[in-house]
């Protein structure tokens, strides 16, 4: 049986919503002839990531993990041609319309793969390659922010000494519209949220989404690019998240607005006289402005990584930032930090003192 035929007469109804289930056929819905293995590779794509077409694997796992956790109902299919076709899900919670995605569903035999929109979405886009990175877009708008953070994505490749690996930045000047480009055409969580970032990293690829004006400094905020980067490369189990935030502060300042240097100046206006700085490290004292606030602790770590770096090289400020994630009491971190510089609690104020100023 033709199945553009028969797709092109179904009358659509809302799927009957599954607990055991994502997404479910119900009964006022005609569906293609194969309907059974449509519905179980949907599924089986929702709650186990298989049935991904090979050659959309990053873009697709990134609208994947968008839709983590949501159950679905079926509200259109429509064919592209005599292979493929559009799928719209919509997720409902206590009677609200929670989120709204797109997928293409492509025939093989008796089997289906599935993939994000996003490139069929963009064919017209500008291509520009630079290195192992790929930006898409679709103006000629000057964007100097953009290109500052790629350049500084390459500069922290390089620092982490990171292997090969391709990332594509796709570039709009609205996060709502470029999101539905993925195929993620509308989610509650990001009601009135016109800008903003956001990267995903899949088996050696890495793709990141960036919709803002070209001048907003938070969408290419260089603090959140050093995380990503960084967590591309080691192990998140075993990073001390302080350090690592002491990190973003040294390497790509703070909020898209402050450098490392307006970070230094701020703490050290923040604690004037006070130098008991290992009371302020242990009260992860908290200064700077209200919505873009700054943490002694992490500028105090940023300077002993900074001291590593300079007498022992950068490979040693990543030994320091993988000593594990943050215990009671710091033990794991003084132990480490003992180790590689000789800093202690005894000593700390004394070390750190030098180090301020």
């Amino acid at each position: 049986m033709n199945r553009i035929s028969l797709l092109l007469i179904i009358q659509l109804a809302f799927v009957t919503l599954s607990f055991s289930q994502s997404v479910v056929a119900g009964r006022n819905i005609k569906l293609p002839e194969d309907s059974v293995i449509l519905i179980k590779s949907l599924n089986n794509l929702i709650e186990k990531r298989s049935g991904i077409d090979p050659d959309f694997q990053i873009e697709t796992s990134a609208l994947l993990d968008e839709m983590e956790g949501m159950k679905f109902k079926l509200v259109n299919i429509s064919p592209i041609d005599s292979l493929d076709f559009l799928i719209q899900l919509s997720s409902f919670e206590d009677g609200t319309f929670r989120s709204s995605f797109k997928l293409i569903a492509k025939t093989q035999g008796k089997a289906y793969f599935f993939s994000s929109p996003l490139r069929r979405n963009t064919l017209n886009w500008k291509i520009k390659k630079t290195g192992d990175f790929v930006l898409y877009r679709n103006s000629k708008e000057k964007t100097p922010l953009l290109y500052r953070y790629i350049r500084t994505a390459q500069s922290f490749d390089r620092k982490l000494k990171a292997p090969v690996y391709v990332t594509k930045v796709y570039y709009h000047d609205n996060f709502t519209d470029l999101m539905g480009l993925l195929g993620e055409e509308y989610k509650i969580a990001y009601n009135g949220i016109g800008s903003l970032n956001k990267s995903w990293y899949h088996e050696g690829a890495c793709i990141i989404l960036i919709g803002a004006r070209t001048n907003d400094v938070v969408a290419f905020d260089l603090h959140d690019l050093w995380h990503d980067r960084l967590h591309h490369i080691v192990n998140v189990e075993i990073i001390n998240r302080p350090i690592d935030e002491a990190c973003a502060y040294l390497y790509g300042g703070s909020w898209g607005i402050y450098t490392w240097d307006d970070i230094l100046q701020n703490f050290k206006q923040y604690m004037g006289a006070d130098h008991n700085w290992l009371k302020a490290f242990d009260e992860h004292r908290k200064f700077g402005g209200v919505r873009t606030p700054l943490y002694a602790d992490y500028v105090l770590d940023a300077l002993i990584c900074q001291k590593i770096e300079k007498e022992q090289g950068f490979a040693n400020v990543i030994t320091f930032l993988s000593c594990g994630k943050k215990e009671a009491g710091n033990a794991n971190y003084f132990k480490a930090l003992e180790k590689i510089t000789g800093i202690t609690r005894a000593n700390f104020n004394v070390q750190l003192e030098k180090l301020v100023h």
